[in-house]
Protein backbone atom coordinates (compact mmCIF):
# COMPACT_ATOMS: atom_id res chain seq x y z
CA UNK A 1 0.00 0.00 0.00
CA UNK A 2 1.11 3.57 -0.62
CA UNK A 3 2.15 5.60 2.46
CA UNK A 4 -0.44 7.99 3.80
CA UNK A 5 0.63 11.60 4.17
CA UNK A 6 -1.37 13.63 6.65
CA UNK A 7 -0.93 17.20 7.83
CA UNK A 8 -2.26 19.80 10.21
CA UNK A 9 -2.90 23.28 8.86
CA UNK A 10 -1.21 25.94 10.95
CA UNK A 11 -1.38 26.16 14.71
CA UNK A 12 -5.10 26.73 15.24
CA UNK A 13 -6.69 24.48 17.83
CA UNK A 14 -9.27 22.00 16.56
CA UNK A 15 -12.75 22.98 17.63
CA UNK A 16 -13.95 20.77 20.47
CA UNK A 17 -17.47 20.15 21.69
CA UNK A 18 -18.37 21.36 25.17
CA UNK A 19 -17.86 18.74 27.85
CA UNK A 20 -20.67 17.38 29.96
CA UNK A 21 -20.64 17.47 33.76
CA UNK A 22 -20.02 13.70 33.75
CA UNK A 23 -16.90 14.11 31.64
CA UNK A 24 -15.64 16.78 34.05
CA UNK A 25 -16.33 14.41 36.95
CA UNK A 26 -14.46 11.60 35.14
CA UNK A 27 -11.36 13.76 34.69
CA UNK A 28 -11.34 15.05 38.28
CA UNK A 29 -11.92 11.53 39.59
CA UNK A 30 -8.88 10.35 37.64
CA UNK A 31 -6.74 13.12 39.12
CA UNK A 32 -7.78 12.07 42.63
CA UNK A 33 -7.23 8.35 42.01
CA UNK A 34 -3.80 8.86 40.44
CA UNK A 35 -2.58 11.28 43.14
CA UNK A 36 -2.53 14.46 41.06
CA UNK A 37 -5.03 15.81 43.61
CA UNK A 38 -3.98 14.54 47.03
CA UNK A 39 -6.04 13.86 50.19
CA UNK A 40 -6.68 17.08 52.10
CA UNK A 41 -5.80 19.29 49.12
CA UNK A 42 -8.10 22.16 48.23
CA UNK A 43 -9.61 21.97 44.75
CA UNK A 44 -9.31 24.89 42.31
CA UNK A 45 -12.23 27.29 42.49
CA UNK A 46 -15.34 26.51 40.48
CA UNK A 47 -14.55 29.50 38.27
CA UNK A 48 -11.08 28.14 37.47
CA UNK A 49 -12.43 24.66 36.78
CA UNK A 50 -15.13 26.09 34.50
CA UNK A 51 -12.47 28.01 32.58
CA UNK A 52 -10.17 24.97 32.34
CA UNK A 53 -12.85 22.62 31.00
CA UNK A 54 -14.68 25.23 28.94
CA UNK A 55 -18.04 24.67 30.68
CA UNK A 56 -20.54 26.65 32.73
CA UNK A 57 -20.15 26.75 36.51
CA UNK A 58 -23.36 24.74 36.85
CA UNK A 59 -21.68 21.80 35.09
CA UNK A 60 -18.73 22.08 37.48
CA UNK A 61 -21.06 22.05 40.50
CA UNK A 62 -22.83 18.94 39.18
CA UNK A 63 -19.46 17.22 38.69
CA UNK A 64 -18.33 18.11 42.20
CA UNK A 65 -21.57 16.78 43.67
CA UNK A 66 -21.03 13.46 41.88
CA UNK A 67 -17.58 13.17 43.44
CA UNK A 68 -18.95 14.17 46.83
CA UNK A 69 -21.54 11.36 46.58
CA UNK A 70 -18.65 8.97 45.89
CA UNK A 71 -16.89 10.23 49.05
CA UNK A 72 -14.00 11.64 47.04
CA UNK A 73 -14.66 15.29 47.96
CA UNK A 74 -15.85 17.17 51.02
CA UNK A 75 -17.09 20.73 51.63
CA UNK A 76 -18.74 21.07 48.23
CA UNK A 77 -20.61 24.37 48.20
CA UNK A 78 -20.95 27.55 46.15
CA UNK A 79 -18.93 29.61 48.61
CA UNK A 80 -15.53 27.93 48.84
CA UNK A 81 -13.40 25.35 46.98
CA UNK A 82 -14.07 21.69 47.76
CA UNK A 83 -11.46 19.52 49.50
CA UNK A 84 -10.19 16.09 48.45
CA UNK A 85 -11.38 13.59 51.06
CA UNK A 86 -8.75 12.47 53.57
CA UNK A 87 -9.51 8.83 52.78
CA UNK A 88 -11.03 8.58 49.29
CA UNK A 89 -13.38 5.64 48.83
CA UNK A 90 -11.86 2.41 47.54
CA UNK A 91 -11.66 2.03 43.78
CA UNK A 92 -12.28 -1.71 43.83
CA UNK A 93 -10.27 -4.28 41.85
CA UNK A 94 -8.94 -2.86 38.59
CA UNK A 95 -8.17 -6.14 36.82
CA UNK A 96 -9.40 -9.72 36.64
CA UNK A 97 -12.90 -11.26 36.60
CA UNK A 98 -13.96 -9.28 39.70
CA UNK A 99 -12.99 -5.91 38.20
CA UNK A 100 -15.76 -3.39 37.72
CA UNK A 101 -15.82 -1.92 34.17
CA UNK A 102 -15.03 1.80 34.29
CA UNK A 103 -15.32 4.79 31.95
CA UNK A 104 -12.27 5.06 29.70
CA UNK A 105 -10.94 8.19 31.38
CA UNK A 106 -11.15 6.56 34.80
CA UNK A 107 -9.63 3.16 34.12
CA UNK A 108 -7.16 3.95 31.34
CA UNK A 109 -4.97 6.56 33.13
CA UNK A 110 -4.67 4.27 36.17
CA UNK A 111 -3.57 1.26 34.13
CA UNK A 112 -1.30 3.38 31.93
CA UNK A 113 0.50 4.75 34.97
CA UNK A 114 1.06 1.22 36.30
CA UNK A 115 2.36 0.13 32.87
CA UNK A 116 4.92 2.96 32.82
CA UNK A 117 6.50 1.55 35.99
CA UNK A 118 8.14 -1.13 33.79
CA UNK A 119 11.70 -0.68 32.55
CA UNK A 120 10.56 -1.30 28.97
CA UNK A 121 7.10 0.16 28.34
CA UNK A 122 5.13 -1.17 25.36
CA UNK A 123 1.79 0.40 24.43
CA UNK A 124 -0.26 -0.67 21.42
CA UNK A 125 -3.49 1.18 20.67
CA UNK A 126 -6.28 0.94 18.10
CA UNK A 127 -8.67 3.88 18.21
CA UNK A 128 -10.52 6.55 16.25
CA UNK A 129 -8.59 9.74 17.16
CA UNK A 130 -6.23 8.92 20.10
CA UNK A 131 -7.95 11.47 22.37
CA UNK A 132 -8.24 9.05 25.31
CA UNK A 133 -4.73 7.70 24.75
CA UNK A 134 -3.12 11.16 24.71
CA UNK A 135 -4.97 12.18 27.88
CA UNK A 136 -4.20 8.91 29.70
CA UNK A 137 -0.47 9.10 29.00
CA UNK A 138 -0.39 12.56 30.56
CA UNK A 139 -0.26 11.23 34.12
CA UNK A 140 2.70 8.83 33.69
CA UNK A 141 4.54 11.57 31.80
CA UNK A 142 3.96 13.91 34.74
CA UNK A 143 5.38 11.30 37.10
CA UNK A 144 8.40 10.77 34.86
CA UNK A 145 9.15 14.51 34.91
CA UNK A 146 8.70 14.46 38.71
CA UNK A 147 11.21 11.58 39.03
CA UNK A 148 8.58 9.12 40.29
CA UNK A 149 8.77 6.82 37.23
CA UNK A 150 12.00 5.95 35.37
CA UNK A 151 11.47 3.70 32.34
CA UNK A 152 14.51 3.08 30.14
CA UNK A 153 12.62 2.48 26.90
CA UNK A 154 9.13 3.32 25.59
CA UNK A 155 7.64 1.85 22.41
CA UNK A 156 4.21 3.09 21.32
CA UNK A 157 2.32 1.83 18.24
CA UNK A 158 -0.98 3.40 17.22
CA UNK A 159 -3.49 2.25 14.59
CA UNK A 160 -5.86 4.99 13.36
CA UNK A 161 -8.32 5.16 10.44
CA UNK A 162 -6.86 6.23 7.12
CA UNK A 163 -7.69 9.61 5.63
CA UNK A 164 -8.41 7.85 2.34
CA UNK A 165 -11.57 5.99 3.40
CA UNK A 166 -15.21 6.96 3.78
CA UNK A 167 -15.68 6.95 7.55
CA UNK A 168 -18.60 5.00 8.98
CA UNK A 169 -18.64 7.66 11.72
CA UNK A 170 -18.61 10.56 12.21
CA UNK A 171 -20.99 11.02 9.29
CA UNK A 172 -23.85 13.47 8.57
CA UNK A 173 -27.38 12.25 9.25
CA UNK A 174 -28.93 13.69 6.08
CA UNK A 175 -26.70 16.26 4.38
CA UNK A 176 -24.37 14.21 2.16
CA UNK A 177 -22.84 17.44 0.89
CA UNK A 178 -21.36 17.95 4.38
CA UNK A 179 -19.52 14.61 4.36
CA UNK A 180 -16.26 16.04 3.05
CA UNK A 181 -16.30 18.96 5.48
CA UNK A 182 -16.98 16.65 8.42
CA UNK A 183 -14.22 14.27 7.38
CA UNK A 184 -11.73 17.14 7.09
CA UNK A 185 -12.71 18.25 10.59
CA UNK A 186 -12.16 14.72 11.91
CA UNK A 187 -8.82 14.46 10.08
CA UNK A 188 -7.53 17.70 11.61
CA UNK A 189 -8.58 16.43 15.04
CA UNK A 190 -6.91 13.04 14.47
CA UNK A 191 -3.69 14.66 13.26
CA UNK A 192 -3.59 17.17 16.12
CA UNK A 193 -4.00 14.45 18.75
CA UNK A 194 -1.34 12.31 17.10
CA UNK A 195 1.12 15.19 16.96
CA UNK A 196 0.59 16.06 20.62
CA UNK A 197 1.04 12.43 21.64
CA UNK A 198 4.20 12.04 19.59
CA UNK A 199 5.70 15.35 20.76
CA UNK A 200 5.03 14.68 24.46
CA UNK A 201 6.63 11.25 24.28
CA UNK A 202 9.63 12.15 22.11
CA UNK A 203 10.46 15.05 24.45
CA UNK A 204 11.52 12.40 26.98
CA UNK A 205 14.54 11.63 24.78
CA UNK A 206 16.15 15.00 25.45
CA UNK A 207 14.81 15.63 28.96
CA UNK A 208 15.42 12.18 30.49
CA UNK A 209 17.52 10.22 28.01
CA UNK A 210 14.77 7.64 27.49
CA UNK A 211 14.80 5.57 24.29
CA UNK A 212 11.38 6.46 22.82
CA UNK A 213 9.79 5.21 19.61
CA UNK A 214 6.30 6.30 18.45
CA UNK A 215 4.84 4.85 15.24
CA UNK A 216 1.46 5.37 13.56
CA UNK A 217 -0.16 3.23 10.88
CA UNK A 218 -3.39 3.76 8.98
CA UNK A 219 -6.33 1.32 8.90
CA UNK A 220 -8.52 0.88 5.81
CA UNK A 221 -11.68 0.83 7.97
CA UNK A 222 -13.41 2.68 10.80
CA UNK A 223 -12.78 0.73 14.04
CA UNK A 224 -16.02 -0.16 15.90
CA UNK A 225 -14.00 -0.75 19.09
CA UNK A 226 -10.99 0.70 20.87
CA UNK A 227 -8.20 -1.51 22.20
CA UNK A 228 -5.17 -0.78 24.36
CA UNK A 229 -2.44 -3.40 24.97
CA UNK A 230 -0.04 -2.63 27.83
CA UNK A 231 3.33 -4.40 28.02
CA UNK A 232 1.82 -7.44 26.34
CA UNK A 233 0.15 -8.46 29.60
CA UNK A 234 -3.01 -6.31 29.75
CA UNK A 235 -5.79 -5.67 27.27
CA UNK A 236 -8.26 -2.82 27.75
CA UNK A 237 -11.26 -2.99 25.44
CA UNK A 238 -14.26 -0.72 24.80
CA UNK A 239 -17.04 -0.34 22.24
CA UNK A 240 -17.63 2.80 20.20
CA UNK A 241 -21.38 3.29 20.56
CA UNK A 242 -22.68 5.37 17.67
CA UNK A 243 -25.26 7.99 18.65
CA UNK A 244 -27.02 10.86 16.95
CA UNK A 245 -25.51 14.19 18.01
CA UNK A 246 -25.24 17.83 17.02
CA UNK A 247 -22.14 19.95 16.54
CA UNK A 248 -21.13 23.26 14.97
CA UNK A 249 -18.37 22.86 12.38
CA UNK A 250 -17.04 25.76 10.31
CA UNK A 251 -19.85 27.91 11.74
CA UNK A 252 -22.48 25.49 10.41
CA UNK A 253 -24.80 23.39 12.55
CA UNK A 254 -24.61 19.69 11.65
CA UNK A 255 -26.54 16.65 12.80
CA UNK A 256 -24.37 13.57 12.69
CA UNK A 257 -23.83 10.02 13.82
CA UNK A 258 -20.74 9.87 16.01
CA UNK A 259 -19.20 8.10 19.01
CA UNK A 260 -17.68 9.69 22.13
CA UNK A 261 -14.74 7.44 22.97
CA UNK A 262 -13.79 9.08 26.28
CA UNK A 263 -17.12 7.97 27.75
CA UNK A 264 -16.91 4.36 26.53
CA UNK A 265 -16.94 1.71 29.26
CA UNK A 266 -13.55 0.01 29.48
CA UNK A 267 -13.27 -3.74 30.09
CA UNK A 268 -9.93 -4.87 31.54
CA UNK A 269 -8.22 -8.23 31.03
CA UNK A 270 -4.90 -9.36 32.54
CA UNK A 271 -2.64 -12.22 31.60
CA UNK A 272 -2.52 -14.74 34.46
CA UNK A 273 -5.88 -13.70 35.94
CA UNK A 274 -7.52 -16.89 34.65
CA UNK A 275 -8.00 -18.73 31.35
CA UNK A 276 -10.52 -16.19 30.03
CA UNK A 277 -8.33 -13.15 30.70
CA UNK A 278 -5.11 -14.81 29.54
CA UNK A 279 -6.64 -15.98 26.26
CA UNK A 280 -8.23 -12.59 25.59
CA UNK A 281 -4.90 -10.80 26.07
CA UNK A 282 -3.04 -13.29 23.87
CA UNK A 283 -5.61 -13.17 21.06
CA UNK A 284 -5.81 -9.37 21.24
CA UNK A 285 -2.05 -9.16 20.73
CA UNK A 286 -2.28 -11.58 17.78
CA UNK A 287 -5.13 -9.55 16.25
CA UNK A 288 -3.33 -6.21 16.65
CA UNK A 289 -0.07 -7.52 15.20
CA UNK A 290 -1.92 -9.05 12.25
CA UNK A 291 -3.51 -5.70 11.39
CA UNK A 292 -0.19 -3.90 11.88
CA UNK A 293 1.76 -6.25 9.61
CA UNK A 294 -0.80 -6.82 6.83
CA UNK A 295 -3.54 -4.40 5.77
CA UNK A 296 -2.41 -1.20 7.54
CA UNK A 297 -0.29 1.41 5.72
CA UNK A 298 2.23 4.03 6.79
CA UNK A 299 0.71 7.13 8.37
CA UNK A 300 2.81 10.30 8.57
CA UNK A 301 1.69 13.19 10.76
CA UNK A 302 3.58 16.12 9.31
CA UNK A 303 3.26 19.79 10.23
Amino acid sequence: MEPEHASVNGRRRAERPQRSHREVADELRTRIRTGVLRPGQRMPTQAKLADEFGVERGAVRQALRILQSEHLLTNVSKGSPATVAAHPGPAGPLMGPAATPQPSMVGLPLRMTEAFAAEHVEVDALCLTAVSLTAAIGEPLRQIHAGQLKPAKIDVRVLLPSRNIDLAFPTPVDDSAATGRLQRHWLAHRNAQGQVLRHNLLTLRSTHGIDVNVTFRALPFTPPVKLYLLNGTEALFAYYTVLRSEQTIDQEHLEMYDAEGTRSVLFAFEQGAGPRDTTFVEQSCVWFNALWETISSELLLTS
